[in-house]
């Protein structure tokens, strides 16, 4: 199934920030750019799948298998295997999802795995607070899609 960028960054208007997600901290990222959509910014993620995720590959593996393997595949709840979802799975959870502002600002956010034609010569913002090389000290880490891998995904960018 293929996405029609356009039409979907088109929903945005012309105002959204473009974040490159290679090279930054899931968690860290997730929570920096839920505060921005809480504050009213309209934000497109790009290279979602070169996310990392630090810590023990065993323990993160293990982590996501339980939460996809959770619940029954008639109720729910669902876990996504794509790691543009999973992405978004994690930027949900760092929003006030029960309240209208929180579902408000999730609606802002759009995420993609690798770049776009549309939005290949625009500028991408990195962020220091979330950036891997600044900020961590460990040598442990997964990025998002062989998280996705693991899980049955079959990735391909």
């Amino acid at each position: 199934m293929s996405v029609n960028v356009e039409r979907v960054l088109k929903t945005l208007g012309d105002d959204y920030r473009v974040i490159d997600a290679s090279g930054h901290i899931l968690g860290r990222l997730s929570s920096y750019i839920a505060k921005r959509l809480l504050e009213g910014e309209k934000i497109v993620v790009v290279n979602a799948e070169k996310a990392i995720i630090t810590g023990s590959p065993e323990n993160i593996f293990e982590r996501y298998k339980e939460k996809y393997d959770r619940g029954s595949k008639e109720k729910g709840p669902y876990f996504p295997r794509h790691p543009e979802r999973i992405f978004k799975r994690t930027v949900r959870g760092m929003l006030p999802w029960k309240s209208r502002r929180g579902r408000e600002a999730f609606r802002r956010l759009r995420v993609f795995m690798g770049v776009p034609e549309p939005l290949k010569g625009r500028e991408f913002e990195k962020v220091d607070v979330a950036l891997y090389e600044k900020v961590s000290k460990t040598q442990k880490y997964v990025y998002l899609k062989d998280v996705s891998e693991y899980l049955g995904y079959k990735v391909k960018v």
